[in-house]
């Protein structure tokens, strides 16, 4: 619409920072709005297309950031007391490719500290809340990027994913996000920058990709920001996925969308095979798994033999962590989230790292041979709905007694094996909360999971739901 001129990048910016003045106060989603330069940009749009130019596929689209993710100029606190007035000298990857491709940037959105957490509390910025009911969370740690999409405050988000962190609040918030296979998208200086402790890590588990509010727009994205940078040595081509076509019409150009799932064997894992699950989020997921059958996909519930990898991941985490500079950081910063210092403290050995090193090995070989049999792999995004405030996960699910990150449980062995996968709406518990299906693809399968997911979405669309204090402000 702003490329035909039926309404103007400007109208279009107004019209989300006028929902940021609606709703921010309440739900907490930005903690960096930058209006006067979103409003620079999109008048740049408008000016460019009244001379007659060509502009980029976002063109004078709003677009919120992770504030995980550099933007140049932009104060990035990164949710942490020792980056309180960082300012980056450098966009991201993402950041310069979305600015070529016409993008308006709305500002950075709320992260728990440096991201080491799936929830939205930070020591530097209210807590973020969840747009279905503000007393719980909306997850993390794109806390504020999903809330932002939630609620029209920006049409598209960027969220990152170290170990669920754009699927997460995804589910919790009732919105689409996907994982891109590893190196789909490249990443820097966000996880590459030695010059910056804390930001400086997750290598090899870390994707930076879209929270959308449909498929399509997700595609879209990806088809912005996927593909090689010699700034990232993790990245690769991206020649074999047609983002926008894999999304936007199932297998073939005259297909149905919905024929996008006909024929696959897919594999139903309700819990992993030892994950404790809210009977609420299983009911709903099993009910979205009947539709991929209705749309004539082979569906048999089976589990892939991966066991408990909680202390695992958190030890990947750790040893691709900048413990030395953290550790200086901390100690200049007592200040700093209470997990996260035990994390630091904790006496990690070399032991440590290679067991966790083979255990992920051992995940990866698993997962293959499983992905061999199937198409795609369905689970649960989460084992529980959005919960209250102030804790990092419940520790009880279903009558059993776990780990505050067991609910997590479902999301990051696909960050240890690199696979895409995504998080889709599935439906909503009694209590009238959001509940996210994570679909999963084989090794550098994302088109799969887009054909899928946009499958899924035809034949039980989401984006007409609004959280109630959005939809009185949204229009539909």
């Amino acid at each position: 619409m702003v490329r035909e001129g039926s309404i103007s990048a400007a109208e279009v910016t107004e019209a989300a920072l006028a929902q940021v003045q609606a709703l921010d106060g309440t739900l907490h989603a930005f903690v960096e709005l930058t209006a006067d330069a979103a409003r620079q940009q999109a008048a740049a749009v408008d000016a460019a297309i009244a001379r007659g130019e060509q502009v980029g596929p976002l063109a004078g689209v709003p677009l919120a950031v992770k504030d995980l993710i550099a933007t140049r100029g932009v104060r990035n606190r990164n949710g942490s007391p020792a980056y309180l007035h960082f300012v980056p000298e450098e966009d991201d990857i993402v950041v310069e490719r979305v600015r070529a491709a016409g993008a308006v940037l709305l500002g950075q959105t709320t992260v728990p500290e440096f991201g080491y957490s799936a929830v939205g509390h930070s020591p530097v910025s209210p807590t973020a809340r969840n747009p279905w009911n503000p007393q719980l969370t909306p997850g993390g740690s794109s806390a504020g990027s999903a809330i932002a999409v939630a609620t029209g405050m920006a049409p598209l988000a960027f969220g990152s994913d170290g170990g669920g962190s754009i699927r997460i609040p995804a589910a919790h918030c009732g919105i689409y996000g996907m994982k891109a296979s590893m190196g789909r998208v490249p990443l820097y200086p966000g996880t590459r920058d030695e010059r910056y402790p804390g930001i400086s890590s997750w290598e090899s588990l870390e994707h930076v990709g879209p929270l959308t509010r449909t498929v399509a727009d997700a595609a879209l994205m990806l088809s912005v920001i996927a593909g090689p940078d010699p700034r990232d040595r993790h990245s690769i081509p991206c020649t074999d996925v047609d983002w926008i076509t894999a999304a936007s019409d199932g297998q073939t150009s005259d297909a149905r969308v919905t024929d996008g799932v006909a024929g696959l064997r897919i594999a139903y894992s309700p819990d992993l095979g030892h994950l404790a699950v809210d009977p609420q989020v299983r009911a709903v997921v099993e009910r979205a798994v009947g539709i991929f059958e209705d749309l004539g996909a082979h569906v048999e519930q089976a589990s892939p033999d991966l066991g408990d990898l909680g202390d695992a991941f958190w030890t990947m985490v750790a040893s691709e962590s900048d413990l030395r500079g953290m550790r200086a950081l901390a100690d200049q910063h007592p200040d700093m989230s209470p997990h996260l210092l035990a994390l630091l403290r904790r006496p990690w050995s070399a032991e440590d790292f290679t067991d966790a090193l083979i255990t992920r090995k051992r995940v990866v070989n698993r997962m293959w041979r499983f992905m061999a049999g199937y198409d795609l792999l369905l689970t649960p995004t989460l084992a529980v709905a959005p919960f209250g405030l102030g804790v990092q996960g419940p520790t009880q699910i279903d009558g059993r007694q776990v780990p505050d990150n067991a609910w997590l449980g479902f999301v990051n062995p696909m960050n240890m094996t690199g696979q895409p996968a995504a998080s889709i709406p599935a439906g909503f518990t009694d209590d009238g909360l959001p509940v996210g299906l994570q679909i999963v693809g084989r090794h550098l399968a994302d088109a799969s999971v887009l054909r899928a997911s946009a499958a899924f979405e035809a034949a039980a669309p989401w984006a007409q739901h609004w959280p109630t204090l959005a939809a009185a402000t949204t229009q539909s």
